[in-house]
């Protein structure tokens, strides 16, 4: 029987990715302790006839990095990551958990100019190149879920290899009644939205491009947003994480936000651009192994029993016209142990407290 290393390797490059002889694929890893996983990626795309070119992107060493550039030295970058998004076809990004909070080593307005300046390369390999997106288990990763190391590699590892294949079987009810529903309501502690997703795909993440994987987004009608939500998780963003962020809206748009953290910090980023005060994604999270925050929003996106409510960009594939530098996964756990929730489409109960109560979901539920 394969290792489950060994099945993520190949899901990557053969399902995920499903590389191509003559193809090139460009690999960013955040540590040398990536390399279980790292050269076995080599390997197997080399097998397949792809051109592998692997690259060191310590967060440490990139922060550092950008506080020093000169403004006419962003512009050499923005020319760089523009040739990097042009030449190569295939893309895998293995993060490496140090440090939440190195990158508030570099200043917001350098920040600010050099996301600005990438940010065409960003959309280009998001929307139109193939890419995947994991984070390889650190010790910090352990110490924020409260395990072991090995306790939490070999958690990282189920979550990772989830049957994708049967997944998507369990999902497609589901699918199909998102893209039959106008009306969400959302109900919880502190919350009480309502918007439309009427006439927007639904669109599963099956392990494609992030891994682990395990959910279904599509995008509210830009201006349908109406009310309070809360969410509960720890939620970071660019160096700083925000606890207990409550959203309020009208006409669609961000019209008060808060958090425990200084209120500036939040009033920044929703100032960013027109669009990062509207929301580009709206998901509920499908991960059967993944059922409590981390402060990662590669898993905790996933949460089963978890919704996300994203203000800023909407995706190509499910585009209610936001646009935005501002991409930011917030994240709300309705299961009981975290205060509970209801979710109707079109005034029908179809999750309480996490758990899909219609027949024809709750396959979803196993």
């Amino acid at each position: 029987m394969q290792d489950q290393l060994t099945i993520l390797t190949k899901w990557i490059c053969q399902q995920a990715l499903q590389l191509e002889k003559g193809e090139k694929l460009y690999i960013s890893y955040g540590h040398e302790k990536t390399y279980p996983l790292l050269l076995p990626l080599i390997k197997e795309a080399s097998s397949l006839g792809v051109f592998v070119y692997p690259e060191l992107q310590n967060t440490e060493l990139e922060v550092y990095k950008r506080k020093h550039v000169s403004a006419e030295q962003i512009s050499t970058m923005q020319i760089l990551e523009e040739a990097k998004i042009d030449f190569f076809d295939a893309f895998i990004y293995i993060k490496y958990s140090e440090n939440d909070y190195e990158s508030n080593a570099l200043p917001l307005a350098k920040k600010t100019a050099i996301n600005t300046a990438l940010a065409h390369s960003v959309e280009v390999r998001a929307n139109q190149k193939k890419w995947v997106l994991l984070n390889y288990p650190s010790v910090l990763d352990a110490y924020k879920s409260a395990m072991s190391y090995q306790e939490f590699y070999a958690f990282a590892l189920e979550a990772m290899t989830i049957d994708y294949q049967q997944l998507q079987q369990k999902i497609k009810p589901l699918k199909d009644l998102m893209e039959a529903t106008d009306r969400v309501h959302i109900i919880g502690p502190g919350t009480d939205l309502t918007f439309s997703i009427k006439g927007m795909p639904a669109i599963p993440c099956l392990g494609e491009k992030n891994i682990p994987d395990g959910e279904i987004y599509t995008a509210p009608v830009k201006e349908s947003v109406e009310g309070t939500i809360t969410y509960n998780t720890p939620s970071p963003y660019q160096g700083n994480i925000y606890h207990h962020v409550s959203l309020t809206f009208a006409n669609g748009q961000i019209i008060k936000a808060t958090s425990d953290e200084e209120k500036d910090l939040l009033t920044t980023i929703f100032a960013t651009d027109p669009g990062a005060r509207y929301v580009g994604e709206f998901s509920l999270g499908l991960n059967k192994k993944i059922t409590k925050p981390m402060g990662d929003i590669l898993y905790d996106e996933k949460i089963f029993g978890s919704i996300h409510f994203t203000p800023g960009a909407a995706y190509d594939d499910c585009d209610n016209g936001n646009k935005s530098a501002v991409h930011w996964d917030l994240v709300l756990i309705q299961t009981e142990n975290f205060g509970g929730g209801e979710i109707y489409f079109d005034d029908v109960l179809i999750r309480k407290d996490g758990y899909f109560v219609l027949p024809a979901l709750q396959a979803l539920n196993e």
